[in-house]
């Protein structure tokens, strides 16, 4: 088992002795019990990694030992407290208010799904955080990599790894 660190005051992320800048959240970081679905807090706690999904077409999935799927057209993420599939996959077009998965720019090319309130969500706590292609500017909430550095990293990556977001 292995740690992620992100030190979010320095930008910085760290595995092994890998080093690389990051990005999060537009609105910094905040307290687990504190984050709000839109806020574009970024999380602190420590956080498993639940699985990668990627894009076809934008990228090979070999070498991962993570959990793996392709995004499919129609793959969407909820994140509408009313929502009973509250920061769970869901599938577009949808009755409430869900991200798509297929975006017009590359962020989620490549998406590491964090364990963020998703044991039993907490409506409204956060929902879709995960660690994805960074696009060069601050995220809704997430931590984001560039795309080369997260190439190198995600085939060192191992089912039980986790993600620690410090201030």
């Amino acid at each position: 088992m292995s740690l992620i660190r992100v030190d979010s005051g320095a930008g910085r992320l760290t595995f092994g002795a890998m080093t690389v800048d990051c990005t999060i959240g537009r609105g910094g970081t905040c307290a687990a019990a504190d984050k709000r679905e839109g806020d574009g807090c970024t999380p602190l706690g420590l956080w498993p990694i639940r699985g990668v999904l990627l894009r076809p077409g934008k990228v090979d999935a070999v070498a991962i030992r993570l959990p793996w799927r392709w995004i499919r057209p129609g793959d969407g993420w909820s994140d509408d407290p009313v929502d009973p599939a509250y920061n769970r996959p869901v599938r577009l077009p949808r009755g409430f208010s869900a991200e798509s998965l297929i975006r017009a720019d590359d962020a989620y090319d490549i998406i590491v799904v964090l364990g963020h309130n998703d044991g039993s969500p907490v409506q409204g706590q956060g929902s879709a955080i995960f660690f994805h292609l960074s696009e060069g500017r601050p995220t809704a909430g997430c931590v984001a990599i560039e795309r080369n550095d997260m190439l190198r990293l995600l085939p060192l990556l191992a089912p039980g790894d986790r993600m620690e977001i410090v201030a």
